[in-house]
């Protein structure tokens, strides 16, 4: 059964997906993704096709089409990132088990995703633990930076005020220098495109809540609307009218 609306949840280093077709122009993103579909998937790394279900490694561009599914986009110091990553080995990509679908209920958002993805989990000896614990990040600085990042996924969020690099460097007692420094060595991507990913992330949630592009856009600290949608273009491989058809509120 296709859903015209997918089922979506976003927790503290995971943004998962179940339901409707997703067809993306060439893209990549800072997220580890990986795809499990119901029926077809197929993937394209420059002229090469893959058919799912596989892992993709962070910032590898990729073209992706999903009649249904379950799409995983995974932040790489997370735990589940980091077991993830050891099973890709610094490949551009892998090929993985396929998930059953044991039930015939369709997931609903209130439901815990684990009920339908533990079970494939379990079987590759993987953990799942949807937290926002960073394995890799051995600062506790930086760890709790990201633990503030997150503070507003479960409800709504709130428009960054203070996040330039050098606000966050005063906070943090260290130098700008030496905090952009420190957040690269720790987290494997430079500070601007990891806030630009975790803003996209909040402007998803403000579109699930109904939001207008506009009020999304603000609220998660772009600048306007089109800047919103290069960045949905840029990290999704859609267009903003595509990503507001497929996240707004039914």
């Amino acid at each position: 059964m296709l859903l015209k609306h997918p089922t979506i949840w976003l927790k503290p280093g995971i943004f998962i997906i179940y339901g409707a077709s997703l067809d993306a122009e060439i893209h990549k993103h800072h997220a580890i993704q990986w795809v499990w579909p119901n029926e077809q998937a197929h993937c394209q790394f420059n002229e090469e096709n893959m058919s799912g279900p596989f892992i993709i490694n962070s910032q590898v561009s990729h073209k992706l089409s999903l009649d249904a599914g379950w799409v995983l986009l995974v932040e790489p110091n997370s735990d589940l990132g980091q077991q993830l990553s050891q099973r890709l080995d610094q490949q551009a990509r892998v090929a993985t088990e396929p998930l059953i679908q044991q039930e015939e209920a369709l997931p609903k958002p209130e439901d815990d995703p684990a009920r339908w993805l533990l079970p494939a989990f379990e079987k590759m000896g993987l953990s799942l633990e949807f937290g926002g614990t960073n394995t890799c990040v051995e600062d506790r600085r930086i760890q709790q930076l990201l633990d503030r990042l997150n503070e507003c996924l479960p409800d709504g969020c709130l428009k960054p005020s203070s996040w330039r690099a050098s606000e966050v460097a005063q906070e943090l007692a260290l130098s700008e220098s030496r905090f952009l420094h420190l957040f690269s060595e720790q987290m494997g991507i430079a500070w601007r495109p990891y806030l630009l990913w975790h803003r996209m992330i909040c402007a998803v949630n403000a579109l699930m809540k109904g939001l207008s592009v506009t009020d999304a856009a603000h609220m998660a600290g772009f600048s306007d609307s089109a800047h919103l949608s290069r960045t949905f273009r840029s990290h999704l491989g859609m267009s903003i009218r595509q990503s507001q058809s497929l996240f707004a509120k039914p």
